[in-house]
């Protein structure tokens, strides 16, 4: 909670603390009236005029606070809505600005490939700019998904085909079409595959 928002709540306490303290000398002027006073049928019409004005004056200041506090506490849900909505505007400022070199790289890179004699120098370029990228993305939490020669698992991996290969067991991987990813250990892409049968289903399907 920021201090500002701290703040509002330590306002809206005070306005609490002030409405129970209205409410308190309203109950005890009650137990006043009830135990020390007449009866209101025994008292003159001046008499009760002059109750109802006090208690007219302490119903108008509860409903001042009341006002007043409701308006501190709309206050604090739209600074608090602000807040929010600039906190998702804003959370990936950081990594934008990790990105920006990279996107610097690669303008250079595309301008080298103009020139045929840089062939070599633009692809050298681009494997490094590559590598750039993901090393900042890996600091954002990114991971690749292992696939190639790894079991296929449906939680990591998509599998477009498969592929007869008496080499291998059954349900590995054999090729990563596209790459899958993982964002603090969570899928956010699944690894496109291509899967082996294995021999025994191939045997099987032979049949």
């Amino acid at each position: 909670m920021s201090d500002k928002s701290k703040e509002d709540a330590v306002k809206i306490n005070i306005s609490q603390e002030d409405q129970k303290e209205e409410q308190d000398e309203i109950k005890s002027r009650e137990e006043v009236i009830t135990e020390e006073e007449k009866p209101l049928e025994d008292m003159t019409k001046e008499e009760l005029l002059v109750i109802i004005q006090e208690l007219q004056e302490k119903s108008d200041r509860n409903y001042d606070l009341f006002l007043r506090a409701k308006a501190e506490m709309d206050n604090i849900l739209k600074r608090n809505r602000k807040e929010k909505e600039d906190w998702i505007k804003f959370s990936n400022e950081s990594l934008i600005k990790e990105i920006l070199p990279v996107i610097d790289s690669i303008g250079m890179a595309v301008c080298h490939f103009q020139n045929e004699d840089s062939l070599q120098a633009c692809q050298e370029g681009v494997e490094l700019t590559l590598k750039g990228l993901l090393d900042t993305l890996e600091k954002a939490g990114l991971e690749e998904v292992k696939a190639k020669g790894e079991s296929f698992d449906p939680n990591f991996h998509h599998a477009v085909s498969y592929q007869n290969d008496d080499s291998v067991d059954a349900d590995v991987v054999l090729e990563d079409l596209q790459k899958g990813y993982m964002l603090n250990d969570r899928v956010i892409r699944p690894s496109m595959v291509v899967v082996s049968r294995g021999a025994a289903e191939i045997k099987a399907k032979q049949k």
